[in-house]
């Protein structure tokens, strides 16, 4: 009983108008998760915009949750969801539902594990069945220590090689008190970024080919 009513929820939880512009966001175990709310709030702001957004479990360590106002997703929605063939995958209709991901923070564990293929979690999952011809941005967080490591421009360059599209970190004295490189960019950057989205020269095409996916 339990399951059909996961299932219930979220077919209508994804439920939404084809005029609107549908971004999600994931929401990875960095400091800069804490600027999640704030988010979420300033890309409600804009015309037309629906959020959703993925967590991972050590992400929920730096926000509240009731100071987000739309939907949260972890991974255990993804198991409570499915029990049966019949049922839908949650990764698979996140994937379909988004006209856009980004991910806000991206911290260097996840960065490592996209560079690499790895889909060990709702958020990870999402992004490895990502349809490629949408907008996926990554905006890395880290320690400056682990910003310079000699892998991190591997990684950062290998989901560029893939279409991503860095917002890249930004230099200021971090929580743990170092200061350098390796801040997640300002939220207003961000939302800038998704902005210049919202409005393409084949915005229908797209729709169009979204609801019949």
């Amino acid at each position: 009983m339990q399951s059909k009513e996961n299932v219930s929820c979220l077919k209508t939880d994804l439920l939404t108008s084809s005029e609107a512009f549908r971004v999600l966001i994931g929401v990875t175990g960095s400091v800069a998760a804490l600027k999640l709310p704030l988010l979420v709030s300033q890309l409600l702001q804009l015309p037309g915009v629906d959020v959703r957004v993925v967590t991972t479990e050590h992400a929920k360590h730096f926000y509240n949750p009731a100071e987000v106002s739309v939907k949260i997703y972890s991974d255990s929605d993804e198991w409570e969801c499915w029990s049966q063939r019949s049922d839908p995958v949650l990764h698979i209709e996140l994937r379909r539902w988004a006209d856009l991901l980004v991910i806000a923070p991206i911290d260097a564990n996840t960065l490592g594990k996209i560079a690499s293929g790895i889909c060990d979690n709702l958020l990870t999952c999402v992004v490895r069945a990502w349809d490629t011809s949408r907008p996926l941005l990554f905006c890395p967080a880290m320690n400056t220590a682990m910003w310079q490591h000699p892998i991190t421009a591997q990684q950062v360059s290998r989901l560029i090689e893939f279409g991503y599209v860095e917002i890249p970190c930004i230099s200021k004295k971090l929580v743990c008190g170092d200061e350098g490189k390796g801040a997640m960019a300002e939220v207003s950057t961000i939302v800038g970024a998704v902005k210049q989205y919202l409005h393409t020269p084949d915005e229908s095409s797209q729709k169009n080919t979204h609801t019949t996916s």
